[in-house]
């Protein structure tokens, strides 16, 4: 009895061990949320010019590294604090954009792929990705996009946006993209 007791206490101090060197410490819910987007255009499957009012999905975060590109990507992409993945109002709008293209156009499919900065584990990053993706696929269900539509992926710290050991490149880094498809 003594030993099996012994072995829940090793146990629950490894299981400490691990959360605490997963994530140092969380911060604050970060407040900046830049700008309303400017309207584009896009092709193929994508939204076409003003379809989502002001916001923009044209492009690809992976398309390149034009000034246009990364404007775009912005607009279909919801960042998170540290650790977190609770959307903020900001990112609200981005996905009810998002959401409201989705439900006028039921052939179209996006993936939503889940990142997070440098910091902790490999495995750790992977797990808070596909919450960080998660937590958008049920927002867009909640808002009437079917799950025929949507499929969800996490990256972990496998693809940063920025690169770079700061606060300003972790704060780019821990995103989901909706990407379509």
């Amino acid at each position: 009895m003594k030993i099996v007791s012994s072995i829940r206490l090793v146990l629950v101090f490894l299981l400490l061990g691990f959360v605490v060197s997963g994530c140092a410490s969380k911060a604050s819910r970060d407040t900046d949320t830049g700008t309303a987007p400017a309207a584009g255009a896009g092709s193929g499957a994508q939204p076409a010019a003003g379809a989502l009012g002001s916001s923009n999905i044209s492009g690809s975060p992976d398309s390149g590294a034009s000034a246009a590109n990364d404007a775009a990507a912005a607009d279909r992409s919801v960042y998170y604090a540290f650790d977190q993945y609770e959307i903020g109002a900001h990112d609200r709008n981005v996905i009810e954009a998002n959401a409201k293209y989705l439900r006028a156009h039921p052939g179209t499919k996006v993936r939503i792929e889940g990142n997070a900065d440098e910091r902790g584990s490999r495995e750790y990053n992977l797990a808070l990705g596909q919450r960080r993706a998660d937590s958008v696929m049920k927002m867009m269900n909640v808002l009437g996009v079917r799950d025929s539509q949507m499929e969800t992926v996490s990256y972990g710290k496998e693809k940063p946006r920025v690169a770079g050991h700061d606060e300003d490149a972790w704060k780019q880094n821990r995103r989901s993209d909706i990407v379509y498809r």
